[in-house]
Order: structure tokens, then sequence, then C-alpha cells
């Protein structure tokens, strides 16, 4: 069935219209349309009132409704309303976020809005508007202060039946006092809170010394005044946020250290950084406590109550500084945050970045021409006023005359007119006359008037001295500003600090129970970290590094840094601080402590971790070997960055052994999964910057691959080599284990093919497992179990014998001086 067109057809005589437009200039034109609207009328805040449009509008609106501090609050959705019927037509979400942001104590330093009800918190958002109630609060009188007395302009609204303020008078600097936030397009400002008494006393000495420099400005204003409270550490930022509009510092919470209990001590947080919530510093301290990366805590408790104001207590384990627990909890917790200054907003129409006294001019300059414009009005008024009075003593000294006039007219014109002839009057003055009621023609009426005369001739002569003399003018603004201190002004609350004194951390980790003593930072088989204080005993060390065997270990300090060699070819920067410290009784020999070291490295699909190393720029460097013999020799360097690469590796290649030399002159020795084994001096290995890709170290044969690389000193060394199926699965096979002096086998030249060294048995194809160091060796299983190993063989060619269990590590049991993937400096001391 078909449809009915219902459209209306064309007159005859219509006449279609098509303009063609270029898409990238209509692209062009209406996103600048749309960042002007975002820069000038949502984005920005005026430097003169410091105020955004909506927030200017929301004050403007109050004021216009009656909501004094003297009155009761009324619903905050009642002046939403308002606010977005006639003024400001982009939602009531983005009215109501305004209005309660100038209600929060916690977001502004001067709030201008009384809040009734729940107004959120720094991590809970607030109650919705139609459950809150509001009013001014007394700072907001300041701003809409002599509002009707044409001190602004003032402009048509969106849809043009209604008018708003331009800007408002704002008695108070609230570009600095209340600071501002916002993102436009292509720009953002972020402006933090300052103490009002603080601006003022600046605004006052630029009043008396325009030229002073900004040193001079900052002996009034020090820095921000945060509305949290806090601390800020470090003035630089500061300093530089003053001369050019932008810089940053850090903040920091206010702490102290108590006993919470009899027997233990706590860290109770009474102020916290401006913009941070206690729910966010518990949430991050539970995840660093979980992955180890923080110890020390038994328990977090947030006890803020309206009675004791912020109260977040973190309860300290016996045993453990606190001070130094608080440095770690300022280094990786919100607890210390930067506050980046970007002192973006409308001068004269136009985005500027201003600096400190380009800000305290803006605002001067706007005060001068409110009390200018103010004066004038004042006076224009007076005057008007002054010529009545004039009017009315005129009639009052012939008040019999009048009458007898007013009666004898026939109406009111012929009475306005003979009036205005006889007396000498004006039109304006006549008229009032002619509606002055009766009352007025007593004898106190003349007293009154003749008074009233006086005290308007008087006004009119101060207001015209302040017209006319700039001194004066900038001594009204002065002391109008020093009222605004006394009304407003409230102590200091953020605590400034040149340095952080004995409180800043100066190392990048901090000891928690020890100071930055020497120490052996272990890598084991299956994974673990630990660190270990007993670093005089050899033999000891050797005891405990036995199972799970330590396949890496090397020297450094509680306090230092090492890092991870994986088989990718990455080092990954670990701070020592995060092992956690073996117990010091030799009846234990494993690492059954440790900590799982994917708790605090992201390793990749497929990614092992291969030894520690000492981060150095000084000594012999590196030696890799990959799984297609290429070897390299690495120059020491450190970067700046948390992980980064020490070789190019080819697709499909990785590194299959790791070790940091010690002379320079260390044996370095490949094995092949078809039994071959080379072994060559590392002086013959050119050292490379880390982006080089190395140089060829063993001749593979078809199908081969390197299994195993590192380097060690041929004294006591041996050989342990483990034969198996290549089609077995990993874990299944056992194999045939053989121990091996190492010096029966010969050196070779780098890039040759080496000599066999496992003979296969039936049924056996290729080495599964290969290890060579300072005899003698402990084996260990995949789970850290220990595999016995077989007694040395003489024969460099033989075969294995079989074990209980695969074999998967080896290291040595003697001496921690030089082990498989590692080599451990001797002591400084």
């Amino acid at each position: 069935m078909a449809r009915r067109s219902t459209s209306t057809p064309l007159p005859d005589d219509f006449e279609e219209h098509i303009l063609d437009i270029d898409v990238g200039d209509e692209i062009k034109s209406s996103f600048l349309e749309y960042a002007y609207s975002v820069i000038y009328s949502r984005a920005l805040p005026d430097a003169r009132d410091g105020l955004k449009p909506v927030q200017r509008r929301i004050l403007y609106t109050m004021d216009d409704m009656g909501l004094r501090p003297d009155r009761g609050h009324v619903k905050s959705a009642r002046v939403v309303g308002e606010v977005m019927g006639k003024l400001h037509p982009h939602g009531d979400t983005a009215i109501y976020d305004a209005l309660v942001r100038m209600a929060q104590p916690f977001s502004l330093r001067l709030p201008m809005v009384d809040g009734h009800g729940n107004f959120g918190s720094p991590d809970d958002p607030p109650a919705a508007m139609r459950y809150t109630e509001c009013r001014m609060s007394p700072a907001a009188l300041s701003m809409t202060q002599s509002l009707d007395e044409d001190t602004v302009d003032f402009k048509p609204n969106y849809d043009g039946r209604e008018s708003e303020p331009s800007v408002l008078p704002s008695a108070i600097p609230n570009l600095l006092v209340n600071g501002a936030t916002g993102i436009a397009v292509g720009m953002a400002t972020n402006i933090a809170p300052h103490n009002l008494v603080e601006v003022v006393q600046a605004l006052k000495h630029l009043i008396s010394h325009p030229k002073s420099t900004v040193d001079d400005l900052m002996r009034f204003i020090p820095g921000p005044d945060l509305p949290t409270g806090g601390k800020i550490v470090g003035l630089d930022g500061i300093r530089d946020a003053y001369e050019t509009g932008r810089g940053t510092f850090r903040m920091r919470a206010t702490a102290r250290i108590e006993n919470v209990t009899a027997r233990k001590k706590g860290i109770v947080v009474t102020e916290l950084p401006y913009g941070v919530g206690t729910e966010r510093i518990i949430e991050r301290i539970k995840v660093l406590v979980q992955s180890k990366k923080l110890v020390g805590i038994s328990d977090v408790k947030d006890l803020t109550d309206r009675a004791n104001g912020l109260q977040l207590v973190i309860e300290v384990k016996n045993g453990i500084v606190p001070e130094v627990l608080l440095e770690q909890l300022y280094k990786q917790t919100p607890l210390e945050d930067s506050f980046g200054i970007n002192a973006v907003a409308l001068v004269d129409g136009q985005p500027r970045t201003l600096g400190l006294k380009e800000m305290l001019e803006v605002f001067l300059g706007h005060r001068f021409d409110v009390v200018r414009r103010r004066s004038t009005h004042r006076r224009d008024k007076a005057a008007a006023r002054l010529h009545l009075v004039d009017g009315m003593l005129v009639a009052i000294l012939d008040i019999d005359e009048v009458i007898q006039l007013i009666r004898s007219s026939d109406n009111t014109a012929m009475a306005k007119e003979r009036l205005m002839s006889v007396f000498d009057l004006t039109e304006l003055q006549t008229e009032y006359i002619l509606d002055m009621p009766l009352r007025r023609l007593t004898k106190f009426s003349k007293i009154e008037l003749e008074k009233e005369k006086s005290e308007l001739e008087a006004q009119i002569e101060a207001l015209e001295a302040i017209l006319a003399d700039d001194k004066l003018l900038r001594k009204v603004v002065s002391d109008e500003l020093t009222d605004v201190a006394r009304a407003h002004g409230t102590p200091r609350r953020t605590v400034l600090l040149a340095s952080g004194g004995t409180t800043v951390t100066a190392s990048s980790a901090s000891a928690l129970e020890v100071p930055d003593d020497p120490c052996l930072a272990f890598l084991s088989s299956t994974g673990l970290l630990a660190r270990s204080s007993d670093v005089t005993s050899p033999g000891h060390g050797g005891d405990r590094a036995a199972h799970d065997v330590v396949v890496s270990a090397v020297r450094t300090t509680v306090r230092g840094e090492v890092g991870l060699l994986t088989s990718r070819g990455r080092v990954v920067r670990l701070q020592v601080l995060d092992f956690p410290e073996l117990p010091s009784s030799a009846n234990d020999p494993t690492l059954a402590g440790g900590l799982p070291l994917t708790e605090i490295v992201d390793l990749e699909k497929g990614e092992l971790p291969l030894a520690l190393t000492r981060l150095s720029e000084d000594g012999p460097g590196l030696a890799l070997g990959t799984r297609d013999g290429v070897v390299k020799r690495v120059n020491p360097e450190v970067l700046t960055r948390d992980e980064w690469e020490v070789i190019s590796l080819k697709d499909g290649d990785h590194v299959v052994g790791a070790v940091e030399l010690v002379t320079g002159s260390e044996t370095l020795c490949f094995v092949t999964s078809d039994a071959q084994l080379l072994h060559f001096s590392a002086d013959n290995v050119r050292a490379q910057g880390r982006t080089g890709g190395g140089v060829a170290g063993i001749r593979l044969a078809d199908r081969a691959t390197a299994i195993w690389f590192g380097a060690l000193e041929t004294e006591d060394a041996v050989v342990v080599t483990s034969s198996g199926s290549s089609t077995a699965l990993p874990g299944t096979d056992n194999g045939s284990v053989k121990v091996t002096p190492f010096s029966e086998y010969p050196a070779k030249g780098r890039a040759t093919g080496g000599v066999r060294c496992h003979r296969f048995l039936k049924g056996e194809d290729a080495l599964t497992f290969a290890w060579a160091g300072r005899g003698p060796a402990r084996g260990a299983a995949s789970n850290g179990s220990p595999v016995p190993l077989p007694k040395a063989d003489g024969r460099r060619d033989g075969s294995g014998v079989p074990v209980a269990q695969p074999l998967a590590a080896c290291a040595s049991a003697v001496s921690l001086h030089l082990q498989v993937n590692s080599v451990v400096e001797e002591s400084p001391s």
C-alpha cells in the first residue's frame, strides 16, 4: 500500500538557493566560535573580580533575591533555577557544581556561599540541590557592594530580556584569595589560594609604592595559603610563579607522632594537601602495603569528625622508627603532592598569563575605577537632592505666599508656571514643592532642611575632592581594603618551609629500621628478592644461599639501588629497601622469606629475570650472551629512567645470561643445546654502548642454540650439564646430570664452535640445563627444592648420571664472591 505524501507543494515561482561552503572553512569558523565561547564565557576568570561567568551570575542572582547573611537559607534548587532561567542557560548541573564549590571551605580560602546541608567532602560528592540550602556569605556582600551605584557596566543576558553585570565591584582581591581552576580550549588556568590579610598588605604597599618589585611584594605574600592548611616545601617554584605566572611547588600534610596505645606509636595526620582526601590516602597505603613496597604499618583509621576535625591515624608496628616511616609516606603517597600554578585570566577581554604584580595591578585598577564611578554617582545624587532642598527652603521661607499662589491658580499647570516665575524655581523644584505633604510645613522642617543642606554640601565637597585628587582616591581604596581585611581576614593556615629540614627525604629511599649500612641483595632461582646485613662471613653467606639457591647477589647498601637484568635485555631499577631482610639465624639457609619480584617488577610474557647488578658509572661494565650466540660487553652507564635496554636484540633472540664484570679479564663461557662449550677471555670483546647489538660469541650448528652464558674465574670452577629429550615436556624428563672440572675444557677463540662437553645417552638429543662456576655447586629444582649433584667426573665429553628431579638452577655453595649471572664486588670497607 503506497504512503500518501503529506508535504506541502512548492509554489511555481519558488527559486531554490543553495550556498556552497568549504567544509574546512566551516569547521575552522565553528571551532573558533566554540573556543571563543569556552574561553570567554565559561572557563577563565576575569582578573578583576576573579570570577568565572557562572560564579558571577550566582552571586548577582543571590544578591538580587535578597539572600543576605541576615536572612534565612533557601533551597539551592531555587537559586539554580533563577540563574539558569535568567542568565546561564548551560544546564543546572554546571550551575550547582559551581555553587557547591563556592560553599566548600576546603575548596575556597574565603567561601562566598553559606551552605546548609551536605555540600560534600574532598572524597564524597554533595547531596542533590533539592536537599541543600544556601545564602550569601558575609564575604559575598563585599563582592556585590555598590552594585547599584553605577560602579560597573551591565550587558544583556543571552536572550536580551535581562541584564547582568560584566564584572562585580569586588572589594575583595578574589583572584588571589580564592584562586581559580579551569580548562579552556588550548589553555588552562590554575591559581593557588592566598591569605586575604597578606594580599591586602601587598596591595596597600603597591598603592604607596607603584614601582615595587616581586621581591618587595613577597615580603607581604611569601606564598599561597591553602584552605586545608598543611605545609609547602620549597619556595623556588613559588617565586617562579610570581615572576612569570608559571611555577610548581610541593604540598605536604601536617602530621605528628604520638602514642595511640600504651605500647604502640602512631602517625596522626591533621591536615592534608590541597585537593587530597583521606580515602585517597588510605587506598594508596593499602596498595603499597599489599605489594610490600611499604612496611611497618599495622592499621590505618580515619577518625575524622565535626568535633575534632581531620584525624587520620596510621598505626606503626613495634620496632619501626615512626619518623622514617613518615618520610616514606611522604615519598610514596599523596601525603605529599605538587601544585602547578598557571595564572591565566582575562584582562581587557583577552587571556593573559599574569605574575603576582600584574594580578595586583589589575585588581587595583579595577578598584580605582569602581571608587571613581561610585563617587561620581554619589556626587550627582547628592547634587540632585541639594537642588530639591534649595527649592524647599525657598518655599518654606515664603510659605504663605506659596499657598496663596497655589490656591489662586486654576489648575496645576498654572500653579507650576506661577511658582517658577515668582520664586525663580526650576521645574524639578516646582514639582517637588507641589507634591510636598502638608506635614512638612512645620517650624522643624526648615531646621531639618538647613541641616540636610549643609551635610549634602559637605558630602559633595568630599566626593569632588576624591575625584580631583588621585592621592586621595588611592587613600580611599587603601582604607577600604583595610576594612575588608579586618572584617574577613583570618590567620595563615599553611606553613611555608624554604626547605624541608630534617623531614625532607634526602635520598630516593630511606631505611625504616636500620641506617644505610652495607648489605647483600639476593635473587633466587624461583624469583625471590631479599637482603642480608651479614656481609662479613662469606662462608656463612654461602650456606645461606644453599636452597632456594641464590643465582645472583650484589654488595650494596640498605638505601641503595640495584638493577635487574632480564632476558629481554632490560635493566630495571630496584630499591634495596623494598627487599625483606633475611633472618639472622644461621639455621635458615633459604630465601623462604623473600619477596617475589613479580610484585614490584612488571615482566612481559616470556621475560625471565637473570641477575642483579650494581648501578654504577664506573668499572668494566656488563657482559651478556644471547640465544643466537651473540656476546656483548656494555659500557657502564646509568640512566635516570626506571628501566632501559642494554642490548639491541634481533627478532626471536633473547638474553640467556648476564653478568657484571669485576676486572674485565674474566673468562666468558657459552654452553649450547648440542653440548658444545666455548670459553674465551673478556679482553677479546670490545665494549659497546647500550644501543649496540654485540658481536659473534660462539658459532652454532644448525638448529642449535646457546642455553647458558656467564663469566667466571677458572680456579676451582666446575661445569654442570643436564641432558634429556628435546621433545619432552618441561619438568617431565629428569635427565642425566654431569659435573666436570672446568680445567678439562681448553680455551678456543671467540666465534668458534668450542668443544664437546656432554655425551648423550640413548633417548637424549639435547642439553636441557648448563651452568659453570666456582665449586662445589648446589642444585635446585624449579620449585627451589634441593637436587643432589653427582661427584665431579674428569671426562669432559662423558655422559651424565640420572637424578631424582629435573635440574633447574645451580649456584656456588662456598662463597658469594663469584656466582652464575652475578659478581659481588669486594666490600668498600
